[in-house]
This record gives structure tokens, sequence and C-alpha cells, in this order.
């Protein structure tokens, strides 16, 4: 009986390299998903501002039309800024 490796050197290169492809793929996805999210600035935050600004109205459609009109504005400045 000889003890052999049931391992041979193109199996586990093969294997590498398919373990790098798949590494190289997942941090593309991981940083086009990032870059999506930060394209356009921080819009949660933008609207966190907006529902702060707008909390002393009672009625949904009054802080609803408030918070239209708060990020309008901030969005213009953006626009005009850029």
């Amino acid at each position: 009986m000889k003890a052999t490796s049931n391992l041979n050197a193109r199996n586990a290169i093969s294997t590498f390299a398919t373990a790098a492809l798949a590494g190289f793929i997942a941090v593309g996805i991981l940083s086009a998903v990032a870059y999506l999210f930060q394209r356009d600035g921080k819009p949660l935050e933008r609207l966190a501002a907006a529902e702060r600004a707008c909390a002393q109205h009672n009625y949904q459609s009054e802080r609803q039309a408030c918070m239209n009109e708060y990020l309008a504005a901030a969005k213009s400045g953006a626009v005009a800024h850029k």
C-alpha cells in the first residue's frame, strides 16, 4: 500500500484560482453597491433633517408638504452648488 495524496497540484491551483475569482467578484459587487448608495449624496440624512424641521406640523398632509418643500429647497441648493 502506498500513501499518496488525493490532491494533485493542478486541482489545488484551480481551487485557488476559483476562490480568488470569487473574492474579486464579491469585492466588485460590494464596491458597486457602496458607490451607488453614495453617488447621490446622503438622501436618508436629508430626509431625517426634513422630518426634524417639519415636526411642528400636527397633520400628516401638512408635514408631508413641509418635507417636500424642505427637500426641494435643499436639492435646488445642491444643484446650484455643483
